[in-house]
C-alpha cells in the first residue's frame, strides 16, 4: 500500500522514553508496518525498544539519556534535557537520508515524521527541513482543554490556588477540580515552560489520538475547532494492533495460573505504573488495606518504586506473611492478560491512559490513586463521567472499604454493568466499519496523500 506509482514512503517515529508513550507507538508502527510504509524509529537510550522484537523496522539510537532523572518534579527539566540532547541526533540522521537518497540512482522515498508530543524537537526539525511532522497522542483528549486553560487560569489569578479551593470546580472545566488540573504544584514557571512543550504553537500537518470518539466529545471537538488540521481517534491502539510486548520491565507471567486458582471476579490488581514512586508510609498503608480487605489481591510492587529501599523489606513480618494468605505480591505484571483474566473484579491503578483503555476494554471497574499530568484528570472522568472508577484516600479503612465496595457491593456490580456497555461500545468502534478502524484507514489515505 506505501508504494504508490513511482512513490514509496519512509516514516520516522519517535516517542518519549516513557512506558506510556513507546508503546502505543510501537503499536502504530506495527499498523503502518503491515500496510507497506518503511518504519525507522528514533529513540533515546533511556528505556530503549527491543529491535528484535520488531525484525522489521529499523532502530536509530539519538543520545544517551540513562542519567535522566524522570521524576515527576523535574518534569520540565526533564523533557527539556530530553529534547535538547535528542534534536542534532536527529536531525543528523534525517539530514544522511536526505543526502543519501540525492547521490542515489534508486526510487526516492518520501520522508513523515511522527512523533509524540513530549518530543517537541521533531516538529521543529520537521520544519527546518520541510518535511511534514505528525503528532501521535497517548494520553486523554480531556487532557488538552485543562492544559490549554491554564495560562489564562495564570493571568486570571486562578493558578495555582489556596488549599481551601481545590475542591471547587473549574466551571470551564466541569467536571474537573482545581485539584485535577496538570501542574497544580508545580512553580508557574515551570507549568507553562512544559505546557509550551507538550501544545505545539504550529500546528502538525495531522494529530493521532489513542482515544474513541465516544469517549471523549466535547474535548475533541474543541481539539478540532483548536487546530483546524485533521484528527485521527485510532484507539485504543493496544487493541486495534496485535504486537510483541513493549514492557520495560520483566513480567511475572507465574500470577496467571495464581488468577486461575481464583473465584470469577474476586481479585483486585493493584498497579501503579512504571514511573510513580511511593512512599514507605503510604505503601504500608496500601499493605494493611489489602490485608483488611480479607479479598483475594494481586498487587504489582516495582522494585526501587518505594523511596529509599530495593523492595517490599520495610514491610512488618507478620503484615507480609498475613497478605500471602490471600494474594500475591510480584515485581510486574503481563497488565493486558491480567486484566483479560475472568478472576479480575477491579483495577487499582494510577489511571495512566493506557492503563485506563486498557481496563475499560475489559470493562473493569477501577480504584484511582492518581499521581501527576493527565492521571488527575483521567480518574476525574472515570468517577464522574464514565462511571467506572472510585476514587481512593490512602489510609488503610478507606482502601478496605473501597476494595469491599468495588469487589463485593452493589457500586461495583453498577461498575461492572457500566463496564460491559463501555467494552462493547470500544468493541464496535475497533470493528470493520467502527470509527477508530476507520480512523486508521483514513491515516493511511492521508499519509499517502502528502
Amino acid at each position: 500500500m506505501a508504494n504508490h506509482g513511482e512513490k514509496r514512503w519512509r516514516l520516522v517515529l519517535t516517542a518519549s522514553p516513557l512506558q506510556g508513550h513507546m508503546t502505543p507507538m510501537l503499536h502504530l508502527a506495527t499498523f503502518l508496518h503491515s500496510k507497506g510504509f518503511s518504519i525507522t524509529i528514533a529513540h533515546s537510550n533511556l528505556n530503549p525498544p527491543d529491535p528484535s522484537s520488531h525484525p522489521g523496522f529499523t532502530f536509530v539510537p539519538l543520545n544517551d539519556m540513562s542519567t535522566v532523572n524522570t521524576d515527576f518534579a523535574g518534569a520540565g527539566q526533564f523533557l527539556k534535557t530530553l529534547n535538547d540532547n535528542c534534536r542534532p541526533y536527529f536531525k543528523e540522521h534525517l539530514v544522511d537520508i536526505m543526502n543519501a537518497q540525492k547521490d542515489a540512482a534508486c526510487e526516492k522515498e518520501t520522508i513523515v515524521i511522527i512523533h509524540d508530543n513530549l518530543m517537541s524537537f521533531a516538529a521543529s526539525v520537521a520544519g527546518d527541513l520541510g518535511l511534514p511532522a505528525i503528532i501521535l497522542r497517548t494520553s486523554s483528549a480531556s487532557t488538552f482543554p485543562a492544559m490549554k486553560i491554564i495560562p489564562s487560569l495564570i493571568q486570571e489569578g486562578r493558578f495555582p490556588v489556596e488549599d481551601s479551593m481545590l475542591q471547587e470546580i473549574v466551571q470551564e472545566l466541569h467536571p474537573l477540580r482545581y485539584k485535577d488540573l496538570p501542574f497544580i504544584n508545580l512553580p508557574i514557571q515551570h507549568a507553562l515552560e512544559v505546557i509550551n512543550m507538550i501544545i505545539p504553537k504550529t500546528p502538525p500537518v495531522a494529530i493521532l489520538w489513542n482515544t474513541l470518539e465516544f469517549l471523549e466529545p466535547s474535548a475533541l471537538a474543541q481539539i478540532r475547532d483548536h487546530y483546524k488540521v485533521p484528527i485521527f481517534t485510532v484507539g485504543p491502539l493496544h487493541k486495534i494492533i496485535p504486537a510483541p510486548s513493549t514492557s520495560f520491565y520483566e513480567e511475572d507471567t507465574s500470577c496467571i495460573s495464581w488468577l486461575d486458582k481464583q473465584a470469577p471476579k474476586s481479585v483486585i490488581y493493584v498497579s501503579l505504573g512504571s514511573i510513580a514512586k511511593v512512599d514507605d508510609k503510604v505503601l504500608t498503608e496500601m499493605a494493611w488495606g489489602l490485608a483488611n480487605s480479607n479479598q483475594p489481591f494481586l498487587w504489582v510492587v516495582r522494585p526501587g518504586s518505594v523511596k529509599g529501599f530495593e523492595w517490599i523489606e520495610f514491610l512488618p513480618e507478620g503484615l507480609v506473611h498475613e497478605m500471602k494468605l490471600r494474594g500475591l505480591i510480584v515485581k510486574w505484571a503481563p497488565q493486558k492478560e491480567v486484566l483479560a483474566h475472568n478472576a479480575v473484579g477491579g483495577f487499582w491503578s494510577h489511571c495512566g491512559w493506557n492503563s485506563t483503555l486498557e481496563s475499560m476494554f475489559e470493562g473493569v471497574p477501577m480504584v484511582c490513586q492518581p499521581f501527576e499530568l493527565d492521571q488527575k484528570i483521567n480518574s476525574r472522568y472515570l468517577s464522574c463521567v464514565w462511571k467506572m472508577g472510585l476514587e481512593i484516600v490512602v489510609e488503610r479503612k478507606e482502601i478496605e472499604g473501597v476494595i469491599r465496595r468495588v469487589l463485593v457491593g452493589k457500586e461495583g456490580e453498577e461498575m461492572r454493568q457500566r463496564g460491559m456497555e463501555i467494552k462493547e461500545k470500544i468493541r464496535v468502534a475497533i470493528s470493520h466499519g467502527g470509527s477508530s478502524n476507520n480512523s486508521l484507514n483514513e491515516v493511511v489515505d492521508f499519509i499517502l496523500s502528502l
